[in-house]
């Protein structure tokens, strides 16, 4: 895993993390878009093409390109095949790749109980902020404020999954997701867990920021709702807990 937010303590810095990542190597290197570059290519070179794990490593640079616009999203196969003019089941193949590589990862829908019609694809994520901003290309049509709240959000999953991991407890981490467009960023569930996370952009809360949170809490009570956000104090939104996002991070100890 990359680094996580109480490793590094009152060396963790937000904006730092979403910019560079927090890879060990890159995030305590004095050139760290150098050091990053220079990581990807070797990864590509020594990991994918030399263990023969494709046959055309310009098509994978290229689907790494496509799947950086799907890092947050929901993933759809058929879409990135077409956009990289390969074959569906090749996607699936690199897909399987880079989660095998530890390079990426998936999380699955919330279904437990379902009240409500869902949606059936799961999310994916690049396994560190800064090498999503390393393969995600940026032009002028592109939306800023899209791209920097895809990089914070695939930012608390690289922490949540890596807390997962570290617990003795086994515990899953979930999304949520309802045809009608509800949603909830992530679920974490468990013996004697259950929490509903929520991430926003902003310094400001709206009562549209936890729509998601409360139709969720509405169907499953059971459940903690939280929503991070930007701001710099913890408040109480509607019966909804806002913890500042830095604050979240450095408070989510390994054990």
């Amino acid at each position: 895993h990359p680094f996580i937010a109480s490793e590094l303590k009152d060396d963790f810095s937000l904006d730092l993390a979403l910019e560079r990542g927090l890879l060990p190597l890159v995030w305590d290197s004095e050139y760290p878009k150098k050091v990053l570059k220079t990581y990807a290519a070797l990864y590509l070179k020594e990991e994918v093409q030399e263990e023969g794990l494709v046959r055309n490593v310009g098509d994978f640079a290229r689907f790494l390109e496509i799947i950086s616009f799907s890092h947050a999203s929901i993933l759809n196969a058929t879409n990135i095949a077409r956009e990289c003019l390969i074959k569906r089941t090749t996607v699936e193949n690199y897909i399987q790749i880079l989660k095998d590589l530890l390079l990426g990862f998936t999380i699955d829908l919330f279904t437990k109980r379902a009240k409500r019609s869902l949606s059936s694809h799961p999310k994916f994520y690049l396994f560190d902020a800064g090498v999503y901003n390393y393969f995600r290309p940026i032009g002028p049509l592109d939306n800023p404020l899209m791209i920097k709240g895809a990089a914070l959000e695939g930012l608390i999953a690289q922490h949540l999954n890596a807390w997962i991991d570290l617990q003795e407890e086994e515990y899953k981490l979930y999304f949520w997701r309802t045809r009608s467009g509800l949603e909830v960023d992530f679920i974490i569930y468990g013996k004697d867990c259950f929490f509903a996370i929520e991430v926003k952009n902003n310094s400001h809360i709206s009562s549209k920021d936890i729509k998601g949170l409360k139709a969720f809490k509405k169907d499953y009570p059971e459940c903690s709702p939280i929503l991070l956000f930007r701001g710099d104090q913890k408040i109480i939104h509607k019966d909804i807990e806002c913890i500042p996002i830095e604050e979240f991070l450095l408070n989510l100890l390994p054990n």
